[in-house]
């Protein structure tokens, strides 16, 4: 049984249970469904006697969020499911979400290249930096969105573990 909680549209928030692919409960009601593919993101529904043709516009696994179109109507789904629940009944998704202000050396290294200056806007996973370590060259990526603040390492200077290489607005 696999037990998950969607939010649609940042909204209304329903519990889905599935005992299999055909069966399940949503919010405590039970539910039986055909569903067939169509194509790959596609798929044909048959729930209540009513037919309901699903597109995945885009799917997001790490963050657990997809945009659907179901009849031509958009929704926007974030799912939790149990792993989920109990790092936020720990309290512990907050420190997930909590803004980086520096980027630190994960390992010593020299630095090969700077890839970003300061004032710049960089997203998620952008290249910021090579820093060459154990002879092999490792792209520091940036952990959030934000704007570069100060870069504390110069092409060529040797660094040390944890040192901070980049600080962010």
């Amino acid at each position: 049984m696999l037990k998950v909680k969607v939010k649609v549209n940042n909204k209304q928030e329903h519990t889905i249970e599935f005992e299999n692919s055909s069966t399940g409960s949503i919010d405590g009601k039970a539910f039986q469904w055909d569903v067939i593919t169509v194509k790959d993101g596609s798929f044909h529904i048959i729930k209540d006697n009513k037919s309901y043709s699903v597109e995945v516009i885009k799917a997001d696994a790490k963050e657990k969020s997809f945009l659907v179109s179901v009849n031509g109507n958009k929704y926007q789904l974030n799912v939790k499911d149990k792993f989920d629940e109990l790092l936020h009944s720990l309290g512990l998704d907050a420190m997930a979400s909590k803004k980086v202000n520096e980027i630190k050396a994960p390992m010593p290294g020299l630095v090969l290249e700077v890839r970003v200056a300061e004032g710049d806007a960089v997203k998620k996973g952008d290249p910021i930096l090579v820093l060459e370590a154990m002879k092999m060259e490792n792209i520091i990526k940036s952990p959030t969105d934000g704007t570069v603040k100060k870069i504390n390492v110069k092409k060529g200077v040797a660094v040390e573990k944890n040192q901070v290489l980049i600080n962010f607005v």
